[in-house]
């Protein structure tokens, strides 16, 4: 016998609606963002590069969790910097030290997704070009 307890119908609702706000989080990011819209642009050129190259699964495992992962940080120092700009108006070296360790985790992330692209797509490039 089962001894769980069936999920009530609010719950289940509270839940769908949570990933009715995360979207649009992303939406409002992407709207308002600068930096994420250059991301959604590369995002789609390196898809439709990825498909016109046949890459293997393993190639766009990589590529998806690098695309990912450079997304999501920059959401998070989207986060980040609308909380500090909110709690912090005036300037504050604090304040403007979160905003640039955010900055640069982002930074870290897209070079390491440079990395990805350039060792999956690098090689194929080349042999297209040659």
């Amino acid at each position: 016998m089962d001894n769980q307890p069936t999920p009530r119908p609010g719950m289940v609702r509270r839940r769908v609606a949570s990933f009715g706000y995360a979207f649009q989080g992303v939406w409002s990011a992407l709207k308002t963002e600068v930096h994420l819209q250059f991301h959604a642009a590369a995002t789609v050129v390196v898809l439709g590069l990825g498909l016109y190259l046949g890459l293997a699964r393993w190639e766009w495992v990589a590529v998806v969790v690098a695309i990912g992962a450079v997304w999501s940080a920059e959401l998070v120092n989207t986060a980040v910097e609308t909380l500090v700009n909110l709690v912090s108006p005036g300037y504050h070296p604090l304040a403007g030290r979160a905003k640039d360790v955010a900055a640069g985790a982002v930074l870290v992330m897209a070079v390491a997704a440079l990395a990805v692209g350039l060792l999956i797509f690098g090689p194929k490039l080349w042999a297209l070009l040659a």
